[in-house]
């Protein structure tokens, strides 16, 4: 799937630093089939057939680093307007690699990511100024003080720290990639001395806070303490459809799960040597089956916390003359005109990204195999659009259109709006619309069509995450929001919330099906299971002695699976083996349900 990116600004003294800015590329797409007539409704189409169900609530969002300069948006503003309370992660985005040394690195560099011609756009780019020199004062401080001039550390970072004081079960990780800056991932992770190098790298700069001296800030520990981990955002392993010159190989698919296990080696040794502090790793993934397939998708999920998967961006106004579509449908649509890409017969949706990560999709060669649990469902909190569209049968959908929607005057982008942007378009009851195939809402005020998130879409998507035993929601990106987080207290509400009454079949749309429904997905995943598996626990634990299965380190458990082990009973929250109970913390994979 494509990503949105930034254009950072940055002059040669740090106060010269100006607007952030983000435009997207089309990365790649992928497949759908079934659809019914789109309309205006006030609810979504009943589901029909019932399905196992889950209430996964993780909340995770990210926090641009360029949010502090043109949309005035501080880390302040996570607390004040009530996001930092609700989340269970904050992903700091985006960090880069050097070009040369192929490591983390700090640096004042712009990076020209609104010219896609440009194979060299992100070499050497970052914003040190925002992340640790910028001085920020009492009326733009989480804590209401104002940083001093003889202080190692001020900017973001310091802001971040002040936020975790105030709210200590909130995790933030460092976002390590994005659409820009992801051009020498592939080099990095080709060895495992050049995995070695990036790894140590990374923690040494943003977990054990030794940043580099820079106009008077840093030094050694000074950003320590403030960071729980990394998001590995490479976009994307293997294929040719990110940025423009970023460097790929075939051998990606299996570096990239390696890079992984040597972050999550080295990730798990700091924690050790740290009151056995659990440090999370994820990593946020693609959703078009051409992509996912350059992915080992059955091997990644045991070294990740999290999959952030990107069901977002599958249609854009980089087609700039329509036909209008979906950014993301939750389903596939018969009425659908985009073409499916070889080797493939479906189009993008949520539904097809979901079961290709989880039960696979041979026609692209993906296995499938990564636990459902462990994953959470991208929600865009922007828009894209088109001009010149005419009503048509269904207010805009699939109609042709003379461009992009105008560019607003905070995202200065083409086609593209933040949510406070179209506050008084979006869930207004004359210009929002609903797709019952698709389970999308998208907004049409008679000339300009716009695609992405209304009341009915977050609950449709919630209700499916619920349904297929997802892990939670991730938002993209906090700075979108308006001053009352309308949208994000929408997406947090219907996270925490329960399962549908019936849940949707997970190979079919909850409306008309296909002519030919894809085939009844395996209620387990493709993996070899063990010779003889984790005998089924009652859905009660029992009291008094310990009657459920000791653990074993040999075994493999998997979502629902209870133990035994240290006078305790243990229920696993999705797929593991050799995670002992009760040493891995509240974000580990076992649940305590007390003594026994």
């Amino acid at each position: 799937m494509q990503s949105r990116k930034r254009a950072l600004v940055a002059a040669a003294t740090s106060a010269a630093l100006a607007l952030g800015a983000f435009t997207a590329l089309v990365g790649g797409l992928g497949t759908a089939q079934a659809d019914t007539a789109s309309g205006k409704s006030a609810a979504a189409a009943a589901a029909p057939a019932a399905a196992a169900a889950s209430s996964g609530g993780v909340n995770i969002a990210y926090y641009d680093q360029w949010s502090i300069y043109g949309n005035a948006f501080y880390p302040k503003n996570l607390d004040t307007e009530g996001i930092a309370g609700k989340l269970d992660i904050l992903n700091y985005s985006f960090e880069n690699i050097d070009p040369v040394n192929l490591t983390c690195f700090e640096a004042t560099k712009a990076s020209d990511s609104t010219n896609e011609s440009d194979p060299n756009a992100g070499d050497g780019a970052g914003d040190a100024f925002a992340d640790y020199q910028k001085s920020f004062g009492s009326d733009i401080s989480v804590n209401g003080t104002a940083d001093t001039w003889n202080q190692p550390l001020v900017g973001n970072f310091n802001q971040l720290k002040q936020l975790k004081a105030k709210y200590p079960k909130l995790k933030i990780l460092v976002s390590l990639g994005g659409w820009t800056y992801s051009k020498y991932f592939s080099d990095a992770a080709a060895t495992d001395a050049s995995r070695k190098k990036l790894v140590s790298s990374c923690i040494d700069m943003f977990i054990k806070g030794n940043l580099p001296v820079q106009g008077g800030y840093g030094g050694t520990g000074a950003a320590a303490g403030i960071f729980d981990g990394f998001d590995i955002d490479w976009e994307y392993p293997g294929s040719p459809n990110g940025h423009t010159g970023n460097h790929y190989s075939p051998n990606d698919k299996a570096n990239f799960t390696k890079l992984a296990a040597e972050f999550r080696t080295e990730l798990d040794a700091y924690g050790a040597a740290n009151g056995g502090k659990k440090m999370l790793l994820t990593a946020a993934l693609p959703s078009g089956q051409d992509k996912i397939a350059t992915v080992e998708t059955d091997k990644l999920g045991q070294y990740l916390d999290y999959a952030n998967i990107m069901t977002y961006d599958m249609h854009g106004a980089w087609d700039a003359t329509g036909p209008t579509n979906h950014q993301d449908p939750t389903y596939q649509s018969p009425n659908d005109p985009s073409n499916p890409i070889t080797p493939g017969t479906a189009k993008y949706s949520t539904d097809e990204a979901i079961k290709a990560w989880t039960t696979g999709d041979p026609a692209y060669g993906i296995p499938g195999g990564f636990p459902a649990g462990k994953i959470t469902m991208g929600y865009p909190l922007y828009y894209r659009g088109w001009t010149g569209v005419s009503a048509g049968s269904n207010h805009g959908l699939y109609q042709p259109a003379s461009g992009a929607a105008p560019a607003r005057g905070i995202s200065q982008v083409a086609g593209t709006a933040y949510y406070k942007e179209l506050t008084g378009i979006v869930d207004n009851a004359s210009t929002t619309y609903w797709d019952a195939a698709s389970q999308s809402n998208y907004f049409y005020n008679g000339n300009e069509f716009w695609t992405g998130l209304g009341s009915q879409g977050v609950q449709a998507k919630a209700d499916y995450a619920h349904c297929h035993g997802l892990g939670g929601s991730m938002m993209y990106s906090l700075l979108d929001l308006d001053p009352s987080a309308t949208l994000f207290n929408k997406i947090v509400n219907a996270t925490k919330g329960s399962a549908p009454a019936s849940c949707s079949n997970p190979t079919s749309p909850p409306t008309t099906p296909p002519t030919t429904p894809p085939t009844t997905p395996p209620t387990t995943p493709p993996t070899t299971p063990p010779t003889t598996p984790p005998t089924t626990p009652p859905t009660t634990p029992p009291g008094g002695t310990c009657t459920l299965p000791s653990w074993s380190a040999s075994a493999i458990y998997v979502g629902g699976n209870q133990v035994s082990w240290k006078g305790h009973n243990w229920n696993a929250k999705w797929w593991t083996t050799n995670e002992e109970p009760g040493t891995t913390g509240e974000w580990g994979v076992w649940q305590d349900l007390g003594a026994c």
